[in-house]
């Protein structure tokens, strides 16, 4: 026993004489000061791309302008019922990773990691401020600095993150101006969105001022113009994404489903999570309308049409030929909707599980006479499933509504005319641009009304952006529907308990800066329907 003891002994005195800051290092670890900024690069954009499409697709931004509705857990997505659940923490957790990536990039004289991620910074504060109003920003990113001002940071203005975000692109687009053999740098396999092409990078930042000029139009207009004025003057300074090759787009590996696109069927064996997700009445009557061929890679066509026949007598309900056939009688006080091909989810009803005679009444109902997503929307990858963060349509729909304000960027007409060309480009459909784009009720008359809807349409897995148009232009028209918290659309999420709780001081003299309006409610200040600078005075969008 004794000389077992010694043996235990030995190895433990060996190893108390070694330094023990020596040992203490993570062997499968990557020490922050010597990192290649590759290994977190990848995870900003990535994680960029899969909240963006799960916010604008998976959560509310579809439902909230009417692309799509669900009929299983529903009231978030369908009727505004936020409450504080909308938090930041996701966003700013990227910021930090971010944040990371550029001070590294700077240790290194990576200019062109530099330029990436002050587009990526500018892109992320942008959508806090669209999203919030009033956010950390000068102050943000700095908790590990310690001291009360960094921990608990206070909340810059929205117009002054919108100032200092304008600011950071135009200094991406130097960064980004070289070819990319100049750069002693690669982004390698890092870049999900462009493989390292300095070029579409500096698209996309200038693209970016587009967009951010756009949006304080109303608030700013000599500098709006100015700025989108300048850009459009010299491209070859400033380059922007004109064509959908160079859109800012990200596919899913489908490897998982947390790499996969949100609510698909493949790891959700049930479908249930694909199922809920239906059209909503708003788009698909619009599409129809129109005569969209666009409608046809969003929407399936309903299963089984319903059919209503007033010659027949009593309560008649039979499926013949494919078809369900009703009786007036059957269907008398009930809403019903026959068209043959597609019908949507009518927004914010009570009951959506239910309607249009479906047999089934649980919740993500398997109902055969409402128009479900495309099939391609069940699969965890594919050539059409992007996370889209910024597209040549979207780009020239900006520039035909500087047009018509009378700005110096060209013609409004080519403009709207490119845009809608660029959607029906990414979207599979180039055949049927032609004839679109000739019919009535397409065809360019001039009005913010059109351009705004058209725009809408184009935004379909990308709904954000149409609400921030929205708030500052009224159009789409959209109506809530009956069973959502206000009568009107909200403008704004809400600030989130912790953060009200945790950094009270800031987050009360942010709320304090918000319009209260007619529709702000018990919420106080803090409301959804509380306007935001961006929106003040404006007299929109209600």
């Amino acid at each position: 026993m004794r000389k077992v003891s010694l043996w235990v002994l030995f190895p433990l005195f060996l190893f108390s004489c070694h330094d023990l800051t020596e040992l203490n290092v993570n062997p499968n670890g990557v020490d922050p000061n010597k990192a290649n900024p590759n290994l977190v690069l990848s995870t900003v954009l990535s994680e960029t791309g899969m909240q963006l499409t799960r916010m604008n697709f998976d959560d509310i931004m579809g439902g909230l302008m009417q692309h799509t509705q669900k009929d299983g857990w529903s009231t978030a997505h369908n009727d505004y019922d936020w409450g504080g659940s909308q938090s930041w923490a996701e966003w700013y957790s990227i910021l930090r990773d971010n944040q990371y990536v550029h001070d590294r990039s700077v240790e290194l004289g990576y200019e062109l990691h530099q330029g990436i991620t002050l587009v990526m910074k500018s892109m992320i504060f942008g959508l806090i401020a669209d999203l919030w109003g009033d956010a950390p920003y000068s102050a943000a990113l700095k908790g590990a600095e310690g001291g009360g001002a960094n921990t608990f940071p206070v909340f810059d203005s929205q117009e002054s993150i919108y100032t200092g975000i304008l600011a950071d692109l135009e200094k991406a687009n130097t960064l980004l101006s070289k070819s990319a053999a100049e750069y002693t740098s690669s982004t390698g396999s890092a870049d999900v969105y462009y493989g390292g092409n300095p070029v579409k990078w500096r698209k996309l930042a200038n693209s970016l001022m587009l967009r951010y000029y756009n949006r304080i139009s109303a608030k700013k207009p000599d500098v709006a113009k100015a700025g989108i004025e300048k850009i459009v003057g010299n491209p070859t300074q400033y380059p922007i994404i004109t064509a959908a090759a160079d859109d800012a787009a990200m596919g899913f590996a489908g490897n998982s489903n947390a790499d996969s696109w949100p609510a698909n069927a493949t790891y959700d064996a049930s479908g249930s999570n694909f199922r809920r997700i239906k059209m909503c009445a708003t788009l698909v009557t619009k599409l129809q309308e129109l005569k969209d061929p666009r409608i046809g890679i969003w929407a399936a066509k309903v299963q089984i049409p319903l059919v209503l026949d007033t010659t027949l007598a009593g309560r008649v309900d039979k499926i013949e030929n494919g078809k369900r056939i009703v009786s007036r009688q059957r269907v008398q006080g009930l809403e019903i909707n026959t068209n043959p091909d597609y019908v949507g989810l009518p927004p914010g009803i009570l009951g959506g599980a239910t309607y249009n005679l479906s047999p089934t009444a649980e919740q993500a109902a398997n109902n055969p006479h409402v128009s479900w997503l495309n099939d391609i929307y069940r699969q965890a990858k594919g050539n059409l499933l992007k996370a889209r963060l910024m597209s040549a349509s979207e780009v020239n729909f900006i520039l035909a509504e500087a047009a018509q304000r009378g700005w110096a960027v060209g013609n409004a007409e080519t403009f709207y005319n490119a845009a809608i060309k660029a959607s029906f480009d990414t979207w599979g459909v180039a055949a049927g641009y032609a004839a679109y784009i000739a019919g009535d009720k397409v065809k360019y008359n001039g009005t913010l009304k059109q351009l705004m809807e058209q725009k809408w349409i184009s935004s379909w897995t990308a709904a954000a952006q149409a609400w921030f148009d929205y708030r500052r232009t009224g159009y789409p028209e959209l109506t809530a529907g009956p069973q959502a918290l206000r009568k009107v659309l909200p403008v704004r999420f809400f600030y989130m308990l912790d953060e009200r709780n945790l950094n009270k001081a800031n987050a009360d003299a942010a709320m304090s800066r918000l319009e209260n309006t007619t529709y702000t409610g018990p919420e106080g200040a803090n409301s959804a329907w509380s306007k935001p600078w961006v929106i003040q005075g404006t007299g929109k969008p209600w």
